[in-house]
């Protein structure tokens, strides 16, 4: 922000060169011009009544000063307020004539000096012309002073110290007690999964009753003991086994 207050001299060279010398001309005119009789009443050099301080004099010292302040100054802020200064000399230079005749007589400025022609020229060149001319050049300075150039901006980086930023630091976060552990701020929170779906546990299947189909005997068979020869169940292979059930003591 400092850095963009500097401003090169150049930018108000022009306008307070120009102001500096409407001053010189509005306070040494009011002083030197009844020697040419170009001034206003009385016509008499080196005169300072009320009326030629307040309306002529005081003026173009706000003028010089402002022009000058304006034209050293590498400051915004401060050439600004020099054009504000020369600004205030020139409107009190238009403004100042019709003003006085609020004043009591002997405060006012006397009438200009000659015809009707020389009348009109010196109230311009005096007063009004001089002031119109003041605020003019003193507003084009103030305009280019509100404006930050290219060439402001580069200024300001070139002139700025160079700061060597310190690395931050993220903060860690605060840890809840809630929690099972300290989480640390670069550790991801845990994500929550869903349960697996419940699935019934299967049921077996019934296993089918098993029916014996009486088969024909075949000449390998033997017949068991205790058995009829019409029945046709009671022969078996060799080392195939009935499956039947027997009491102890009972015999085979």
């Amino acid at each position: 922000m400092t850095g963009m207050l500097r401003v090169p001299r150049s930018r108000g060279a022009l306008s307070g060169v120009i102001l500096v010398l409407l001053g010189l001309w509005g306070g040494l005119a009011a002083l030197l011009g009844p020697y040419f009789h170009f001034a206003f009443a009385p016509d008499k050099a080196w005169s300072f009544t009320a009326g030629r301080v307040w309306l002529e004099l005081l003026p173009a010292c706000a003028l010089l000063v402002g022009g000058l302040i304006l034209l050293v100054s590498a400051n915004r802020a401060t050439a600004a307020a020099g054009a504000w200064i020369a600004a205030l000399g020139g409107a009190w230079f238009v403004v100042g004539g019709p003003l006085s005749a609020l004043w009591s007589a002997p405060d006012r400025l006397g009438a200009p000096v000659g015809g009707t022609t020389r009348q009109v020229v010196e109230q311009i060149a005096l007063l009004y012309g001089v002031g119109a001319v003041a605020l003019f050049f003193a507003a084009v300075a103030l305009g280019r002073l509100a404006v930050v150039g290219v060439k402001d901006a580069r200024l300001a980086e070139r002139e700025a110290p160079y700061v060597e930023e310190a690395p931050t630091v993220e903060a860690p976060r605060p840890v809840r007690e809630d929690r099972p552990g300290p989480i640390q701020a670069t550790q991801p929170l845990p994500r929550r999964t869903a349960p697996p779906p419940m699935t019934p546990p299967e049921q077996p299947m019934p296993r089918p009753a098993e029916h014996t189909v009486p088969r024909a005997p075949e000449p390998t068979d033997r017949r068991v003991a205790g058995g009829s020869a019409d029945d046709t169940g009671t022969f078996r292979r060799p080392g195939e086994d009935t499956g039947t059930f027997r009491r102890p003591g009972e015999g085979v």
